[in-house]
């Protein structure tokens, strides 16, 4: 016989309480296999596919594209078959428990390594994910020339970095034609190719649809309305949360990174050579940061209203921007790399912002946030504190300046470094002080400092 289950928005991670449905990827009456993805989930940390547990058939979605539910809410009912029902003795003890079994959470949050399948099942050779669709796209890959060893024949990302990797991407080239293309491009969201700066991705923003009003349109209007995402509505809670509890402070300093400037240069094309990452500015600063807060670890904190919760471990989140959202990944344990170190992981999150492969487990456990919006040109800016973090720091784009030194005038490579605080933990003087060391720390990088 068949029973009926609930499938409820797993946990996916010990600070998750809440996640967004973004879009059904079944419909009522589709066959739904293990492991199969149901829906996509917008989490305030990064996207993810809800996978099935159960092999049946969808039988009621509970909850629509951009609801925000709570952990452990029913999104769905699957109907599946009964083990008991081969045997008729077997019929009562199934259908008791078929009670049990509908009220049963599925909180398994699907892992990847299922088996490959059953031996020629190719029910799922034909579905591709959208991250497999882009990596495909970016090595000019054709996918139906690629065996996939996911579920039901399904091509993993492995499966197409494996094809990288073996030389595939030429071949599949130059033998696909314009044909084979433009099938594929068919298959995909259009996209341009990302521009990357720094730890900044620029990517060309959405056009927004112009919005009908009982199946008319809005001719001739001045404006045009854009749905809010649950990824932007995200960012709004968040954002609105921090500057509501916290009570935001703000300096500024100027720094001379003249020698940065030098040293980044000389060592820029080896470092790339030696280590296949390019070597940003953002590595220093990042270890100029790391310094001073060892030197003043009270910037390394959280507000528990009858206590200051000093940390330990320094994990440093980067923001990353992109024209339509904001992603914090993590570099833990800051504190125990060298530069070099530094800028491999650098290099890693960025890659994985923009290949979409940020896991919950990078965007984790941040403690203090550093900014770059220099990277798109700004000198100035005043940014909001990554909840419940005490501080963020931002460094702004290098300019060369007129500057006074021992009565003369020079012209340098100028930043200006700016941090909001929270003035419940922290006061001008220990950031005062704070600024002060990370200025030090800058200036004091020449050609003698070592990478490693």
């Amino acid at each position: 016989m068949k029973t009926l289950t609930e499938v409820v928005m797993p946990q996916l991670a010990e600070s998750l309480v809440s996640a967004t449905i973004e879009k059904w990827l079944k419909q009522p009456g589709d066959a739904v296999d293990m492991y199969e993805p149901l829906c996509e989930i917008i989490t305030d940390k990064v996207n993810a596919e809800l996978p099935s547990t159960l092999k049946g058939t969808l039988v009621k979605i509970l909850v629509e594209a951009g609801v925000n539910v709570p952990v452990g809410t029913p999104v769905c009912i699957v109907e599946i078959e009964s083990a008991g029902a081969a045997s008729p003795s077997g019929m009562g003890a199934a259908s008791g428990s078929a009670g049990g079994d509908a009220r049963s959470a599925v909180r398994d949050q699907g892992s990847n390594t299922a088996s490959a399948g059953e031996e020629g099942d190719n029910s799922m050779r034909n579905r591709f994910s959208p991250a497999v669709q882009q990596l495909a796209a970016e090595h000019g890959l054709n996918l139906s020339s690629i065996n996939g060893t996911g579920l039901g024949g399904r091509i993993t990302r492995k499966d197409v970095l494996a094809a990288v990797a073996s030389g595939q991407a030429g071949k599949s080239s130059a033998s696909s034609g314009a044909g084979a293309a433009a099938a594929q491009a068919g298959n995909m969201n259009t996209q341009e190719t990302v521009r990357s700066s720094g730890l900044h991705l620029s990517e060309t923003p959405r056009i927004p649809i112009n919005i009908e009003v009982e199946g008319q349109s809005l001719p001739g209007r001045s404006e045009y309305f854009v749905d809010v995402t649950p990824v932007r509505n995200a960012i709004a809670r968040n954002m609105r949360q921090s500057v509501t509890e916290i009570p935001h402070a703000w300096m500024m300093m100027e720094v001379d990174v003249t020698n940065l400037v030098v040293l980044r240069n000389k060592l820029k094309d080896e470092f790339k050579k030696r280590e296949g990452v390019n070597l940003t500015y953002l590595a220093f600063w990042v270890k100029a940061v790391v310094n001073a807060i060892k030197d003043f670890p009270i910037m390394n904190s959280v507000w528990a209203v009858d206590k200051i919760i000093v940390k330990r471990d320094i994990h440093l989140g980067l923001a990353v921007g992109t024209e339509d959202a904001v992603k914090v990944p993590v570099i833990k344990n800051a504190d125990q790399k060298n530069i070099a170190g530094l800028a491999r992981e650098i290099e890693d999150l960025a890659r994985k912002t923009r290949e979409g492969k940020l896991t919950l487990a990078d965007m984790d456990g941040g403690t203090f946030t550093v900014n770059n919006t220099g990277s798109f040109g700004s000198i100035l800016s005043y940014p909001i504190i990554n909840y419940p973090q005490a501080a963020i720091v931002t460094f702004e784009s290098i300019v060369k300046r007129p500057v006074v030194i021992n009565d003369m005038i020079a012209v340098r490579s100028m930043a200006n470094i700016c941090l909001s605080l929270d003035h419940r933990i922290l006061d001008g003087v220990i950031c005062g002080r704070f600024l002060q060391r990370v200025k030090e720390n800058l200036e004091g990088f020449n050609l003698d400092t070592k990478l490693y």
